[in-house]
């Protein structure tokens, strides 16, 4: 049974925070609608190779945005305020997200009270950088400069680097997920719809578990550490004949197994049998595994790792991990209509009951207003008159 179908989110949306947010709304089978300015849209459709030779729908853009429809309105505009509210009133939008600046809510018409007014039971988000007391810009890098993840991150004595996704953004989506899951909960109980505050500032930090704790309550300095773990040892990169493997040794009951494998006897020390004497001895430990690894091909190491069950990987490219048994089957993919290119998306964090009904297969994204003659023509009951006068006068 498709628990969402009958949903609709309605988002004004550009960027990657909150279209990361409507992508996974859409594999639950959410009806998700994005809205753009007519002369400006999301800058995200410019970014990237143009693989379809058009404008606006460049490879960047094609990643999350699949599954969902999209119309142009210019919220600055009168007419584009009625028409939205026209939107809120006869689409039944069950939930509106947006990730405009807090100062321009009530400016464009789209503040919590002006939409809990034409629908009492609407779920309102709002996702912004610093909450919504905040106008100040945010992008992910500046959160994650700010948000210490990039202390944390890179060889230790080397410069702070950026995580290789971006975190405070999808990260942010993720917990907007939650509450927005958490709003209709309520609203199924009591019948109330919910004004939701998302800030990717807090969301970044929450993620900073043990290095705020240890760093505010006993005085410890939490920094990058490269590959390294900060309290468990052997957990690193470690070079092979043909490559690199990544070993994490996480208790003493593992150790055990790995130095009672022939090759690594010689570091059966009893300096060693404890967690804290390995840490206590990390970068000589780190350099006597790497002396004995890289005299063996990644495959030998990983076969006898996975033998005594202690956790090691390859270290894939991409596209290894695309071609990973696992993750194969899980991979989505939509076509395109007027091309007929076929996109492959990455996996969703589960695969919903809507996405295994459609074979793992969503719409492709939309063109830039692909869909204002089919919801303000046939849905809102504009002319072609109308719309096209709307279009001309930059409403639409």
């Amino acid at each position: 049974m498709e628990l969402f179908k009958d949903l609709t989110v309605l988002s004004l949306e550009q960027a990657t925070v909150l279209p990361y947010l409507t992508f996974r709304l859409a594999q639950d089978g959410m009806q998700v609608i994005r809205l753009e300015h007519p002369v400006y849209g999301d800058p995200n459709r410019m970014i990237g190779e143009n693989v379809l030779s058009e404008e606006r729908m460049n490879a960047y853009f094609l990643c999350i945005n699949a599954g969902k429809k999209d119309l142009t309105l210019n919220l600055a505009e009168a007419e584009g305020q009625k028409i939205f509210r026209s939107l809120i009133r006869e689409l039944k939008v069950d939930i509106f997200a947006t990730n405009q600046l807090p100062k321009n809510y009530k400016k464009l018409g789209i503040d919590y009270d002006s939409l809990k007014s034409l629908r009492s039971d609407i779920i309102w988000l709002g996702v912004t950088g610093f909450g919504p007391d905040s106008n100040e810009g945010a992008y992910d890098p500046i959160l994650q400069a700010r948000g210490g993840l990039m202390e944390l991150t890179g060889e230790a004595g080397g410069d702070p680097q950026v995580v290789g996704i971006p975190l405070p953004d999808m990260g942010t989506s993720e917990h907007a997920y939650g509450l927005v899951m958490k709003a209709l909960y309520k609203r199924q109980a009591t019948g109330k719809g919910s004004r939701i505050d998302m800030a990717m500032f807090e969301s970044t930090l929450s993620w900073l578990t043990v290095p705020i704790t240890l760093t505010a309550s006993f005085d410890k300095t939490i920094s990058r550490r490269g590959n390294t773990h900060e309290f468990f040892c052997p957990v690193s990169v470690y070079q092979t004949s043909n490559g690199y493997v990544y070993l994490a040794v996480g208790n003493d009951r593992q150790w055990k197994a790995v130095v009672s494998q022939e090759i690594f006897k010689s570091l059966a020390r009893p300096a060693y049998e404890k967690n804290a004497g390995r840490i206590g001895d990390v970068k000589n430990l780190n350099a006597a595994i790497n002396a004995i690894t890289k005299n063996y091909s990644s495959e030998e190491l990983i076969e006898l790792f996975t033998s005594i069950t202690v956790p090691v990987s390859k270290i894939q490219t991409v596209r290894e991990v695309i071609a990973d048994p696992l993750v194969e089957k899980r991979l989505l993919y939509a076509r395109d209509p007027v091309s007929g290119m076929d996109i492959t998306l990455a996996p969703p964090p589960n695969m919903t009951p809507f996405l295994a009904a459609s074979n793992r297969r969503l719409s492709f994204p939309p063109r830039f207003g692909e869909n204002n003659q089919e919801i303000y023509g046939r849905r809102l009951g504009y002319s072609d008159e109308t719309l096209a006068d709307l279009n001309a006068k930059g409403v639409i």
